[in-house]
């Protein structure tokens, strides 16, 4: 993985993540972000750095230019670099006490709404090159 670029470290099993993910590659034309799975080696060296769960993560994490950011500070980094998505940058003026609160919410509760997989969720043959770590986890189940 570059230096320079977003690196977005997602629940693979999760499937509003996967989702989210592919919401992503939709709309990064530039490719700016690269996918880490949690569940795969780089994913747990990275979820570590930040103080995330491996095996129970109940956040997920962007890097940004190395820098980490969490939670609703991680959502807001990735929309507001997507074109048309600018606008989200304003989020940040809502008190982080309470984004994140919400985002707790709906991480803690986002496999009974949205589900989970079996295994990792692969990507399509056109982006896996965004993606870092997936052969670490193409066995993986969830625990």
């Amino acid at each position: 993985m570059s230096e320079g670029r977003g690196i977005i470290l997602y629940d693979s099993v999760c499937i509003l993540c996967s989702r989210s993910a592919q919401f992503v590659i939709a709309r990064d034309h530039e490719a700016f972000f690269r996918f880490v799975p949690i569940q795969g080696d780089r994913g747990r060296e990275l979820a570590a750095t930040v103080g995330i769960d491996a095996d129970r993560p109940q956040s997920f994490a962007v890097f940004i230019d190395g820098r980490p950011y969490l939670k609703s500070d991680g959502v807001i980094a990735i929309l507001s670099r997507l074109p048309r998505w600018g606008w989200t940058s304003a989020l940040r003026f809502i008190p982080r006490l309470l984004r994140d609160w919400i985002y707790d919410r709906v991480a803690r509760n986002r496999y009974r709404i949205f589900g989970r997989a079996d295994a990792c969720i692969m990507p399509d043959a056109s982006v896996r090159s965004r993606f870092d770590g997936l052969e670490s986890v193409r066995d993986t189940t969830i625990r």
